[in-house]
């Protein structure tokens, strides 16, 4: 905890003392060191100062500088055994408690997108996280722990960023996580094959006056290329110590630990400077740029602005200042006592600078941290002979040509479909006979009961038509893991940038949406790379028409039900469906709703990489696991509740009326039989036959006067116009929970009898069977051809999860752009079945 929530009276030992520069040394020579006893006085009569009782003497704080050390009290104290002879006493057993919480090491990774960060990350931490050979996977901070040579390391994974500017949300977010959160080490992940590019935000970090480690990632790239780095003279050079890893291979992982201890001893046990192996260096900016710098650092300095530059490194925001940085100008405004002094003194000095410079401040600054690295570059950098891109350049020539560009696209993506439903169907049969003979095996163990019915019907039928889909979706993330990880994802997006920018959106949207194809939800947060709000909104307006995985096990069913011989061609088909629609709406939104002027295109195309078998396994496994674990709960739940309303109430007049039709045959059928001459085998057949008949006529009615029935018929008439009957528009509106409960709940619906129930293959020959039994279609399939693709669009248009609309309300940070997801998104479903319905019946005519 912090020393500024200890109340009055209350003891505790300082830990840590977070801050940086000034701060930091002003404190400790106050005597607030790890180890020291502190004892709260009083606070101030507006709980501002605090007065404190250290080493004998009295000091007064402010509360934001208290807020900035750590300290253990005799609450945590009680943790350790008193008992044992060192520490024997509470205060001893304080000092105990702080030595052990001054041992944690917070640090936080920084790196440029497609340094192999994350995977670096995973390596250390045993986490799971996917990482795709392009920018924006990483949307938000993964955190993990480590432990080595009595510390404990927390572990923060930050979002790709190319610099700490305020340009995108991820520098943002970066660069604000740095300031407020202090982690004791930065551990800058660089892609060794890429130095030049990488290290301008090293620049940055070393601006920012913070204790950075380097972590010189694929190193085993650059030496494969020939390549020679004196990577301990560029560590002096920066003034960082230098680690050589391979984050996929887990090589150079201790070494980057071991760094990274060292690092932190270096800050707070406080070493002789002799002893210190890299020095905090200043990078050299000119001598009028110099001026400027130190005119504004020497106004920033008076007591009354403490509470920010002890988070922010006054060099660092004097050079932001000049880059004409709009977020760090607010906040020296609100946050500095002569903010406005500061702000006019930064426009004076930036006008005085483009004018000597004939140039824009920023790009002087930029152009002057390029040239610092190109320096250190051309002392311990030599190119090999072998040209590192030419590999990738032979493959960019056809894959992102003019001639070959598209069509490489759609072969991949349909291959993609084909096999999704090809190779998925052989497991799918498997998952779905072992469904059916564990619902054969608890009908001949239980005894008719409605927990019978519940476990057989609601639980294994339900749930279990859903879990046979659970191939297909493995093989559709393997194929999406596959293009991220080898580089050809990034290439996607090049290619459709033309049309992506023709229907008003980035380039960079380009990736959400093919994210959609496996959830909605995660492609909803991975609308952030996108750093203009606009087309951010538009982005996330468009995604639910981008068939996620959760509508594959509907497709799957119907389609091998109706379409058993174009399987392939009617998936691909559908997902392109989705796409289109996404590109009408999209250029709908951006012509009517959403005008802007968009952004430049920049986004880095990596070089092609093979990726790890086991990277992609281990990508299959968690999303295959995530979907497991929520049809154990959403799915489970939805399964239930929908078998409870279509088993209740448990009695009807007509079912009562089909009852007594049961009984009188069974006792016709008796008086039969009690005659000597009556031929017993024959008139038992025929009890069978119509006790059958009578069984189904019951369970129909079942259905229909359950509550699940009136439901469906009460929202009957706002779907007939589309072909469809109660039980189709039931399953829809299950699916708003979650998509996979429409197959859950056709499941229960079309029921078996209980000795095949749990078949997938029976429940597709029930959906082709099932008939109209009134109105002008009696006798007529309800799953006609056009019908049962009208239903397919329909699920494909119609308003996303629950999950899906909850991160759309979160990222737009409007629950109207939720609210009005919901409502367009139905419409157009509405509107699509209808033209499929009519026009494709008109041309079956």
């Amino acid at each position: 905890m912090r020393l500024s929530n200890l109340a009055n009276g209350e003891k505790g030992v300082i830990c840590k003392v977070l801050g940086r520069g000034a701060f930091r040394k002003r404190i400790t020579e106050m005597g607030f060191v790890k180890g020291k006893v502190v004892l709260v006085v009083k606070n101030a009569p507006l709980k501002d100062p605090i007065e404190y009782s250290i080493m004998g003497y009295a000091v007064s704080l402010r509360r934001s500088e208290a807020s900035m050390i750590e300290v253990v009290m005799e609450e945590e104290a009680k943790e350790i055994d008193l008992t044992s002879s060192s520490t024997a006493t509470m205060e001893q057993a304080l000092l105990e408690r702080a030595k052990v919480s001054g041992n944690v090491i917070n640090v936080a990774f920084v790196g440029n997108p497609n340094t192999g960060k994350t995977s670096l990350f995973n390596r250390l931490s045993g986490a799971h996280e996917h990482v795709g050979n392009y920018s924006g996977v990483t949307v938000e901070l993964k955190k993990a722990q480590v432990k080595l040579k009595g510390y404990t390391i927390n572990l923060v994974d930050l979002p790709g960023t190319y610099s700490l500017t305020a340009y995108s949300p991820e520098e943002v977010y970066v660069r604000k996580y740095i300031a407020e959160k202090m982690p004791d080490v930065i551990v800058n992940v660089v892609d060794a094959t890429n130095l030049e590019r990488n290290l301008y935000l090293t620049t940055q970090l070393i601006d920012m006056d913070v204790k950075v480690v380097m972590a010189l990632n694929m190193y085993d790239e650059l030496t494969l290329h020939n390549d020679y780095l004196d990577h301990e003279a560029l560590g002096k050079m920066l003034g960082i110590s230098i680690a050589l890893t391979v984050g996929s291979r887990g090589k150079g992982i201790k070494d980057l630990l071991l760094a990274t201890i060292k690092a932190y001893e270096e800050i707070y046990a406080l070493p002789k400077p002799s002893a210190r192996q890299h020095h905090h260096i200043h990078i050299y900016y000119g001598v009028e740029m110099e001026g400027a710098i130190a005119d504004l650092q020497r106004r920033m300095r008076i007591p009354q602005n403490a509470a920010l530059f002890d988070r922010y490194s006054t060099r660092f925001v004097a050079i932001k200042l000049i880059e004409k940085d709009a977020l760090m100008a607010k906040l020296v405004r609100s946050k500095c006592a002569n903010g406005d002094e500061i702000i006019a003194a930064s426009q004076k000095h930036v006008a005085k600078l483009e004018e000597e410079f004939k140039e824009d401040s920023g790009t002087v600054i930029s152009d002057a941290k390029y040239g610092f690295v190109a320096g250190a570059l051309k002392e311990t950098f030599r190119y090999g002979k072998e040209d590192r891109h030419s590999r990738t350049k032979k493959i960019d020539n056809v894959v992102t040509g003019k001639i070959f560009g598209f069509p490489i696209f759609l072969l991949f993506m349909w291959v993609m479909f084909y096999a999704t439903f090809a190779l998925g169907s052989y497991p799918m049969e498997w998952i779905s006979s072992g469904m059916e003979a564990l619902s054969g095996w608890l009908s001949a163990a239980m005894p008719p009961s409605l927990l019978k019915d519940l476990l057989i019907e609601g639980i294994v039928n339900g749930v279990g038509s859903v879990i046979a889909f659970l191939p297909n979706i493995l093989i559709l993330f393997f194929f999406i893991s596959l293009f991220e990880d080898t580089g050809y994802m990034a290439r996607a997006v090049f290619i459709t940038d033309k049309l992506m920018h023709t229907i008003g959106l980035h380039g960079k949207s380009f990736i959400p949406l093919i994210m959609g194809f496996g959830c909605n939800v995660p492609a909803i947060m991975a609308t952030r790379t996108i750093e203009n709000r606009t087309q951010r909104t538009l982005t996330m307006l468009i995604i639910p028409f981008m068939s996620c995985s959760a509508r594959l096990p509907v497709y799957i069913l119907l389609i091998g039900a109706f379409f058993p011989h174009h399987a392939g061609t009617m998936l691909f088909l559908i997902y392109l469906t989705g796409i289109g629609f996404a590109i009408l709406s999209a250029l709908f939104f951006s012509k009517v709703m959403f005008k802007d002027s968009g952004q430049p295109f920049v986004m880095e195309l990596p070089p092609y990489r093979i990726p790890t078998l086991k990277s992609i396994v281990r990508h299959m496994w968690h999303k295959g696991s995530q979907y497991v674990r929520h049809m154990g709960g959403i799915i489970l739940i939805a399964a239930v509740v929908i078998w409870a309303l279509n088993t209740f109430p448990l009695s009807s007049a007509r079912m009562q009326e089909l009852d007594e039709q049961a009984a009188g045959v069974r006792e016709s059928y008796a008086a039969a039989l009690a005659q000597a001459n009556a031929d017993s085998a024959q008139l038992a057949a025929d009890m069978e036959a119509t006790l059958l008949s009578l069984t189904v006529k019951r369970n129909t009615a079942q259905h229909e006067y359950s509550y699940l029935g009136r439901l469906g018929h009460a929202i009957e008439p706002a779907m007939r116009p589309l072909g469809f009957d109660w039980k189709m528009s039931v399953s829809l509106l299950a699916g708003v929970v979650a998509k996979e409960t429409v197959v859950s709940t056709l499941g229960i619906i079309y029921q078996a009898d209980e000795a095949e129930e749990g078949s997938t293959a029976l429940l597709k020959q029930h959906l082709r069977d099932e008939q109209h039994r009134s109105g002008s279609k009696a006798g007529q399939p309800v799953f006609s051809g056009v019908t049962t693709v009208a239903f397919l669009v329909f699920i494909l248009l119609y308003l996303p999860c629950i999950a899906a609309i909850a991160a759309i309300r979160r990222e737009s940070g409007s629950r109207w752009i939720s609210a009005f997801t919901i409502l367009y998104t139905t419409i157009v479903a509405w509107v699509a079945a209808f033209a499929v319905q009519h026009i494709g019946s008109w041309l079956m005519a």
